[in-house]
């Protein structure tokens, strides 16, 4: 891996902003999707990435050496987020400042960085998630893909 590990503060994940669009069909998770492979590319990165809208998968890329493990870690991501509300990663900083956090969940889910809900005028419809590297820097590469998503609709 050629890109070091981001380091985030509960404070910093707390104040990313919603990833809220006017609207979110299957065309915008293709081109997400298509962004997030174009930064793993650059960035030099093993990673899978999936984007869901309501509970289908709408878009899906294993690089490097991911495979169906990611996809599962993914899966867990993911019902974590729809559990929370809120990014996977802001779950697993909450928990690391407060251990009884998530204590209640399934051994399915997974408290992990990696997965951002997208909103659809306030509503959570969808969500991009990735695995295969570190935690911190998943979650990096799927937030610089949605800034770069929403700056091309601006």
């Amino acid at each position: 891996m050629s890109r070091p590990i981001p380091t985030y503060t509960l404070e910093e994940i707390q104040k990313e902003p919603d990833r809220d669009f006017p609207r979110f069909v299957r065309d915008d998770a293709t081109r997400l999707g298509e962004i997030t492979v174009g930064i793993i590319r650059e960035w030099g990165v093993n990673l899978c990435v999936d984007v869901h809208i309501g509970d289908e998968l709408a878009y899906r890329a294993q690089l490097g050496t991911t495979g169906q493990f990611n996809a599962d870690i993914i899966r867990r991501k993911i019902l974590t987020v729809n559990k929370f509300g809120h990014s996977s990663l802001l779950a697993r900083l909450k928990r690391d400042a407060d251990p009884g956090f998530g204590s209640e969940l399934p051994e399915e889910y997974v408290v992990a960085g990696g997965c951002i809900p997208i909103f659809v005028d306030g509503v959570m419809t969808a969500n991009i998630s990735a695995s295969g590297e570190e935690d911190a820097l998943d979650h990096e590469v799927i937030a610089e893909a949605l800034d770069r998503f929403a700056a091309e609709r601006n």
